[in-house]
């Protein structure tokens, strides 16, 4: 007995179904993809989240330096909150930075959904921030010396009133890459009149939400995203990035 075949008609029927059924499951298929990803940056968040509170608490309740500079003869010392770079005749090396006390850290401080550039070169991984307005301070060091009026202290753990809502790392993201200085849409504790804040909001990359680690030691997703800035800056806020507050009440102490 002769077997039918397919027709023409019929296989460009096949062809159209399994097309459909395509464009009907791949958005769902990405959106579960994008959806791992912003868990496992969750969990990137949460880390980092442990590590401070674990530094606070052997360094006399103080946070970790967002940034400290180190000048000691021909040795130089970008110590970051994230990665520290030694430079010397030799060349230059990446270490963990101020958060890690010299453990290691691998990938941590790579977010799976950022493609873009870091803003400090020598950064193996970038893609998170931290809260510099509040939370991290900075100072400089010169041939084992302080230097003069420029030591901002970080602040103490107990200082923040409530932990579940002060933002301590996030996504962060601005026009030109990462900025690992989380910013406060205006002036904070610790900013002194700095100028850039644009440059220092969060990047809502995950499903159109920002993932962000709190000072209690959670991370959790934001969907809302706030624009509100000095307006000699609010026109340089990228789109797809922005503030968790309106105001500073995300990022402040109270």
């Amino acid at each position: 007995m002769r077997k039918r075949a397919f027709t023409l008609v019929e296989l460009l029927v096949v062809i159209a179904i399994i097309s459909m059924l395509m464009a009907i499951l791949l958005p769902s298929l990405n959106r579960a993809r994008e959806q791992s990803k912003s868990i496992y940056c969750l969990n990137n968040l949460r880390q980092m989240a442990m590590s401070a509170q674990m530094y606070a608490h052997g360094n006399n309740d103080y946070f970790p330096m967002a940034t400290v500079m180190e000048i000691n003869g021909s040795l130089r010392k970008s110590c970051a909150w994230d990665f520290t770079t030694v430079y010397n005749s030799g060349g230059r090396r990446v270490e963990p930075g101020l958060l890690w006390q010299g453990q290691t850290i691998e990938k941590i401080h790579q977010c799976p959904s950022f493609k873009g550039a870091a803003n400090w070169a020598d950064d193996p991984y970038t893609g998170y921030n931290y809260n510099t307005s509040y939370i991290g301070g900075r100072a400089a060091v010169k041939d084992g010396c302080v230097v003069a009026g420029s030591v901002v202290m970080s602040s103490r753990a107990s200082e923040v009133r409530k932990p579940d809502g002060c933002a301590l790392f996030g996504d962060g993201q601005w026009a030109d890459g990462a900025n690992k200085f989380m910013r406060s849409p205006f002036s904070g504790k610790l900013d002194e009149g700095f100028f850039g804040r644009y440059a220092g909001t969060q990047g809502y990359r995950h499903l159109g939400k920002t993932n962000v680690a709190w000072c209690d030691g959670s991370a959790r997703w934001v969907r809302d995203c706030f624009t509100e800035a000095h307006p000699a800056e609010k026109e340089n806020i990228a789109a797809g990035t922005g503030f968790l507050s309106p105001d500073n009440s995300a990022y402040d102490l109270e």
